[in-house]
This record gives structure tokens, sequence and C-alpha cells, in this order.
């Protein structure tokens, strides 16, 4: 692994114990023909919407953009739809995730995998990976509007 990613990932957990409040950007990465983009980290289980944390002197919707672009090599074309906020409070103390929906992009290089992503894909919404991590599942659920929209992630 990189000396850099050991560093990042460093200095996003000190953040995490020290900071009052942390946010992170996610996007529901929507195709024409509604198929969703989900990414598998090389960190941790399950297959997740693409995004991550808001760095200093950045906006919600910059994080996005690069996220979607270093993590799948999505580029907006669009402003995203802001779906909703959730406190992530399970997971790490006073962390918010913004969730976005984005339909307006495109890919013109599919990333190869790497140290952080394994692998990225788009799925049919009614056919989704077994090993989908619960929170992006049923956060898909909010979107379609089959489940009321839940404030924790």
């Amino acid at each position: 692994m990189p000396i850099s990613w050991i560093l990042k990932r460093a200095r996003q957990s000190y953040w995490r114990m020290t900071r009052p409040l942390t946010i992170g950007a996610q996007g529901c990465v929507i195709a024409p023909d509604r198929r969703i983009l989900l990414i598998r980290h090389t960190y941790r289980p399950g297959w997740h919407f693409p995004g991550g944390g808001v760095e200093k002197n950045e906006t919600i919707e910059t994080a996005l953009a690069r996220e979607l672009k270093e993590e799948a090599g999505i580029q907006m074309t669009g402003r995203p739809q802001l779906f909703g906020i959730y406190a992530n409070f399970r997971y790490f103390p006073s962390d918010h995730i913004a969730l976005f929906v984005v339909r307006e992009w495109q890919q013109p290089v599919a990333p190869k995998p790497n140290f952080e992503i394994a692998e990225h894909g788009f799925f049919p919404i009614d056919a989704l990976p077994e090993q989908i991590h619960a929170s992006t599942r049923a956060r898909i659920d909010e979107i379609k509007g089959s489940v009321s929209v839940a404030e924790l992630w």
C-alpha cells in the first residue's frame, strides 16, 4: 500500500475522533436505463455508492465531483440533486452523509481497480448485488419511493 494512502487514512481517523462534525458526500449515479453505479472498496465489505469526505475549503458538490471521478471515472455534466442528509453516528461520532442523485453524467474512461477500489459496476435497480451494504440498499429503496426516507444512514 502506498504511504500516501496510509497517511490519508490516518488523517481521516484523527479528524473523525477530534472534530465535532464531519461530513461526506455520496452519489447515487443513475444511468438512463435505470442501472445504479456501485463500487466495492478494498478495505470494507459490500457494494456502496461512490463518495467520501469533504476536504477543507471544498464544497459538498465539489467533493462529490472529485470522489465520483476518482472512484469511478464519472464526470457530472449537470448539477446533482440533493436527496437527503443522514446521520452516520453508528460508525463515527457526529458524522453526516449528504446523498445526491446524479442523472447527468458521462464516463469517458472506466478506471481499472486500484489500492482503494476493487471494482465498480452498474446494476439494474431491481437486481442489485447480494453483497450490497444494507445502508446502500435502504437508500436505493428510498430513492425508488418504496420506503420512507430515514434520518440515520
